[in-house]
């Protein structure tokens, strides 16, 4: 790390200043004036009274479950690049708190993850978006799959509700009532028709049976849900990890590597 203070013109690295300005320390100190700042705004906030109409509770339960949650870490603001953009001072003021606010959840969750280097983040974040990359080719195979099962029933209880009629039309002892039939229950052979088509173009030369194809289903049904939980764990767990990066080169004011960042983010 170096240092560019306003009275030099060139920057001075910390193994100059000593072991009180190397990465370790820096960040040590950032935590605890991150965490005693956002101590500092917390009791500085009114508490707010409890709502006593019912209709007030349903209003503060809505605003709750609409709210960002409080542990989730979100990303720094860039101050400078606002204030450019023309925002105001009240911005700004936001913006500082919540920054401070970011940068303990930021050290905070990389402490907790036990993270030693900025290095080790980028190892865990590429590994955490390898994760989410397979689990959403597994939830793409099944819902494919489970799209095409119910594509497949479908079809076979349109053609198993079509069986009275394929069958009065065997019944029939001549052409002309085999046409007078036809024509009579045009509907129900048009959907058969459909159906044969269906099951000629899958390559089915048996009709599996109606339960089997439903229990079928149902387990596909189940292991989407499992995968699409794994998936929204996996996601959140990248989106998390490349809040921390993010906030973390801008504490450090390191410059993400060119296109890294948003190959991490795809």
């Amino acid at each position: 790390m170096s240092y560019l203070t306003p009275d030099r013109t060139k920057p001075i690295t910390a193994r100059k200043l000593g072991d009180d300005f190397d990465r370790a320390a820096i960040l040590e100190a950032l935590t605890i004036n991150a965490r005693n700042a956002a101590r500092a705004v917390e009791t500085l906030t009114p508490k707010q009274e409890y709502p006593r109409s019912i209709k007030d509770r349903l209003q503060r339960n809505k605003a709750a479950i609409n709210a960002p949650k409080q542990d989730s870490v979100q990303r720094m603001v860039d101050r400078e690049a606002k204030r450019a953009e023309g925002k105001g001072i009240g911005y700004d003021r936001w913006a500082a708190v919540h920054n401070l606010k970011q940068m303990a959840a930021t050290m905070s969750i990389y402490e907790e993850s036990g993270f030693s280097s900025p290095e080790e983040l980028e190892a865990a974040l590429a590994a955490a978006s390898a994760g989410l990359h397979e689990v959403t080719g597994k939830l793409k195979t099944v819902e494919s799959t489970l799209q095409e099962k119910k594509d497949l029933q479908k079809q076979l209880l349109a053609y198993i509700k079509t069986k009275p009629a394929r069958d009065g039309l065997r019944a029939q002892k001549t052409e002309k009532a085999r046409r007078a039939y036809r024509e009579q229950h045009e509907s129900e052979f048009i959907i058969s028709e459909s159906a044969a088509r269906y099951f000629k173009a899958q390559g089915l030369s048996k009709l599996p049976a109606s339960k089997a194809l439903q229990t079928e289903i149902e387990q596909l049904t189940k292991e989407k849900n499992a995968l699409y939980n794994e998936y929204r764990e996996k996601k959140e767990n990248v989106r998390e990890l490349q809040t921390v990066k993010s906030n973390l080169d801008r504490i450090l004011r390191r410059e993400p590597e060119r296109g890294k960042g948003r190959e991490n983010e795809r």
